[in-house]
């Protein structure tokens, strides 16, 4: 079974990401090979995220998100 403190750590990564990902597209715009990297580890975590909240995977098979 998946922690509370490990699910709350996910979203801490979610919302950082996003960020990241927000102040990046506004300063190099929305197609930039750096937003659309980290809008691409941003999916991974949010499957991640869904994973444990549904209960489908105990441990995720998607790669590391840096």
């Amino acid at each position: 079974m998946i922690s509370i403190n490990k699910k709350l750590m996910l979203l801490g990564q979610i919302k950082l990401k996003q960020r990241i990902m927000y102040n990046r597209a506004t300063k190099l715009g929305r197609t930039h090979s750096s937003v659309i990297s980290c809008s691409q580890e941003l999916d991974i975590l949010l499957n991640r995220y869904q994973d444990i909240q549904f209960g489908n995977k105990e441990e995720c098979q998607y790669s590391k998100v840096s």
